[in-house]
């Protein structure tokens, strides 16, 4: 009596197993998933936040259109366009980079303003001056201006000139370029090397007591976020927070 009690329960266990195996097989597999190090990694950890990916898209034509060319420099090549109200971007290709960087950038009434003076003077569209200086300072960086209106546009190059306005011109670009390249090399550091931020913020620092940055005060709201920034060390929010007081002095 007990032989096929026996085989009974064997026949048993091979159905059961039998079964549980088909299960398995048409259950569809997990999928495997993506190692980290296939991640990637942008170069120079730069904050998602300023990608050029990231950058808004021009909401009008541009019409002022500026680069700057020096290869060697910091800043080896510069262009900006944006529209006549400010909004528009800059592109700038970094030593080290590979690529060119772009990022938005919404210059203030006071920056439109100073454009606007330099070519009412030059009389921009209507002039046939060259502005060019007879000796050559290429080694100083081409500066190329093209300015679209109304269906007319007039393109000038040149790197040193002794017409004041045109000088004018091109040095209101270049501190625009100042204050957005140190942005860029701020938004770096305070991700991946905090310890430069002193160093960065007393540049600025520099640049507002020689003049080379276009509006100041255009930069307030920027440098109040910074001086609460707990991730900047506490010398560098402290020196935003004066700089904030010294922009404010000069306003009254």
């Amino acid at each position: 009596m007990q032989k096929p009690a026996l085989w009974f329960m064997v026949v048993l266990l091979f159905t059961a197993s039998t079964l549980f195996g088909q299960t398995k097989k048409n259950e569809k597999p997990m999928a495997t998933p993506t190692p980290a190090a296939e991640v990637p990694v942008k170069r120079n950890g730069r904050p998602d936040a300023n990608d050029a990916g990231n950058a808004a898209p021009l909401s009008n034509p541009a019409t002022h259109f500026y680069e700057f060319s020096r290869p060697g420099f910091n800043y080896g090549r510069v262009i900006i366009e944006h529209d006549d109200t400010g909004k528009g971007k800059i592109s700038f290709m970094k030593d080290g980079f590979d690529d060119l960087e772009t990022d938005p950038i919404d210059l203030s009434g006071v920056t439109m303003a100073k454009i606007g003076e330099a070519l009412a003077e030059l009389k921009f569209l209507d002039s046939t001056e060259e502005y060019q200086h007879a000796r050559d300072f290429t080694h100083m960086g081409d500066v190329t201006f093209t300015l679209r209106r109304d269906g007319r546009s007039r393109t000038v190059k040149y790197n040193w000139t002794e017409n004041k306005a045109a000088k004018a011109l091109m040095d209101e670009y270049r501190r625009i370029t100042n204050e957005y390249t140190w942005r860029f090399d701020l938004a770096i550091a305070i991700r991946n090397y905090p310890l430069q931020t002193p160093g960065l913020m007393e540049l600025l620092d520099g640049y507002m007591k020689r003049g080379e940055i276009s509006d100041p005060g255009h930069l307030v709201p920027f440098l109040t976020g910074l001086s609460n920034d707990e991730r900047m060390p506490l010398m560098a929010r402290n020196r935003a927070s004066k700089i904030i007081k010294d922009i404010e002095k000069q306003k009254k």
